[in-house]
């Protein structure tokens, strides 16, 4: 086996070095994405879920208290989120809107503020007052 000239020696932990912040960055946007796309998903079955309650009685309260449980049995803080349901002609809608804070702010230079606004918007036929 042909020995390392004694100029090479150390290139491979430089080069580490060197990627290593690149691939810290990229595993932490991913990391933040996933969360993001989960609250997003969780946003949605609450959303859902608060439709179909208030599409079929027509009880606001009722259909918070339901989002509101499905919301915190995903983990979500429940004051960082509103609620607004809307009747229009034939159809109910429900619109959660969440402020999802970053875990880590200030790691990237430009992110800014660490809050993102997520939302998520379901309507459905009125079932009541027909």
């Amino acid at each position: 086996m042909k020995s390392l000239p004694k100029q090479t020696r150390g290139q491979g932990l430089i080069e580490f070095a060197l990627v290593l912040p690149l691939l810290l960055v990229l595993m932490l946007g991913i990391m933040e994405f996933s969360r993001a796309w989960m609250t997003q998903n969780i946003m949605t079955g609450a959303a859902r879920e608060a439709a179909r309650m208030y599409a079929v009685r027509d009880d606001t309260i009722a259909a918070d208290a339901r989002a509101d449980q499905v919301l915190s049995s995903g983990g979500l803080d429940l004051s960082k989120r509103t609620l607004t349901p809307s009747n229009s002609g034939g159809a109910v809608s429900y619109r959660i809107d969440y402020q999802f804070p970053v875990s880590v702010p200030g790691f990237v230079p430009g992110l800014g503020d660490p809050i993102f606004p997520l939302s998520s918007t379901t309507t459905m036929r009125r079932e009541w007052g027909t």
